[in-house]
């Protein structure tokens, strides 16, 4: 079933031909009904995003992770798929993620600006 969508379906279309899109995100999973100890679970997603072979970052209180756009997706299913694995019966997960159009941006590039912003002031 197609159904006219005017402009929208317009844009659609012209997004479907642009080239591979990267981002950056910031995820954070959180294994629920497995106890207050989950390293073993952040331990199975950073093993999955390493053999995804997506540049990612460990922080406190998740992972900030930079690629093409469908590659980090969909490592972050595999993530759950892991987790799910290692007995979790249940996820919550938050992402905040960023793209850019005007020019590639990554990670290292984001917190150096910041960097030299304190420097400088």
């Amino acid at each position: 079933m197609c159904q006219n969508l005017g402009k929208f379906e317009i844009v659609v279309s012209h997004y479907r031909r642009v080239k591979a899109m990267n981002v950056i995100v910031d995820l954070c999973v959180v294994p629920l009904g497995v106890g207050v100890s989950v390293g073993q679970y952040v331990a199975a997603c950073q093993k999955v995003l390493a053999e995804a072979g997506l540049k990612h970052t460990m922080h406190a209180y998740g992972t900030n992770i930079e690629g093409d756009w469908d590659e980090v997706f969909a490592a972050v299913k595999a993530c759950h798929e892991a987790v799910h694995a290692l007995g979790a019966p249940r996820i919550s997960s938050s992402m905040r993620f960023g793209t850019r159009t005007d020019r590639p941006q990554t990670m290292d590039e984001k917190v150096k600006s910041v960097e030299t912003w304190l420097e400088n002031s």
